[in-house]
């Protein structure tokens, strides 16, 4: 009555068998007496036969259960013994993520947490990404960025140019005009404020389709906007500059339009990010590396007097 798996009913099967031999060896010793005194006519050598032919098919089918019972059993412990494998795993996999969340591990840190300091307005501080883009359909670029301007315009975090086309993208504030996104020599002012000292993050989003752009400013849209150098497609292979904007490919630096500074995280994407993958950049909640350009110490070089430093800026904030 109990499970058709359990070792008591095994157990239950095993004494019923030796039960039924016990009865077989009784049977067999009082035999020749009840045919002695039997006054049937059937033959006693066929009484034997029968019983044993019937005992031995009864005695095959209890053990051929017994087996079959047995390695079913096994079977499932084996199978209970995976399961229980696999949730110990899982159970581990989860404590070890709240270890590290209770451990301050929701704020991230950058794989390389640097920063690029310019110091003073000049025309010969910078610092160069060493690596070649290429054709872009679309972007999105964020950084964090410190301004020390003074009220004298923020200058240009970040410049790329190409072969024929100086200011291909480049952001720049001078003087007291707005901030401004330049594509291919078009340009789109930004509703953005960097006039307090502190840092805050920055995101620029485009498409060369309708020339649809948008920016953040500390994971807030701030504006939108469209035809700016609509259908013109990003040119690969020039130079990307921070803290500079390039009159030439690659130089003719304007000490006016220099950022004074501190820049961090620059990534680039060759995708426009959702509003929630710049607020988790933002926040410091969601991490995330340019898939073109990520900010890696061997790819960023430093020029001129520019420094570069360990900085978590997310940890830096607070102090910063």
């Amino acid at each position: 009555d109990g499970p058709w798996d359990s070792p008591a009913l095994i157990l239950q099967l095993e004494d019923a068998v030796r039960a039924l031999r016990d009865r077989l060896d009784r049977i067999e010793q009082e035999l020749p007496a009840r045919v002695n005194f039997s006054t049937a006519a059937a033959p006693a050598p066929a009484v034997p036969t029968a019983l044993h032919s019937k005992m031995d098919e009864l005695e095959g089918q209890l053990l051929a259960k017994v087996l079959a019972l047995e390695k079913e059993r096994v079977a499932l412990s084996h199978s209970s013994q995976r399961q229980r494998q696999e949730v110990e795993k899982e159970l581990d996999a989860l404590q070890d993520r709240v270890a590290g969340l209770e451990h301050g591990s929701s704020a991230y840190s950058p794989p390389d947490a640097f920063k690029i300091s310019i110091p003073i307005r000049n025309n010969y501080m910078y610092a160069r990404v060493r690596k070649a883009l290429p054709e872009l359909y679309a972007f999105t670029v964020c950084m964090w960025l410190r301004s020390r301007s003074d009220g004298s315009g923020q200058g240009t975090p970040f410049s790329y140019s190409v072969p024929g086309q100086a200011n291909e993208i480049v952001l720049l504030e001078a003087g007291q005009d707005p901030m401004e996104l330049l594509i291919n020599d078009k340009v789109a002012q930004l509703p953005l404020s960097l006039k307090d000292n502190g840092w805050h993050h920055i995101c620029v989003a485009w498409t060369t389709r309708d020339g649809l752009w948008s920016a953040y400013q500390d994971g807030e849209l701030q504006g939108s906007g469209e035809n700016l150098a609509a259908w013109h497609p990003i040119k690969p292979h020039g130079i990307l500059i921070l803290g500079q904007e390039q009159d030439t490919l690659g130089g003719r630096f304007d000490a006016t339009q220099a950022f004074v500074g501190d820049i961090a995280q620059f990534n680039l994407w060759d995708h426009i990010l959702t509003p929630a993958q710049v607020l988790g950049i933002a926040n410091c909640t969601g991490p995330l590396l340019g898939n073109v350009l990520p900010w890696e110490d061997k790819l960023v070089e430093a020029f001129g007097g520019a420094k570069k430093a360990t900085f978590d800026v997310c940890k830096g904030r607070a102090k910063a």
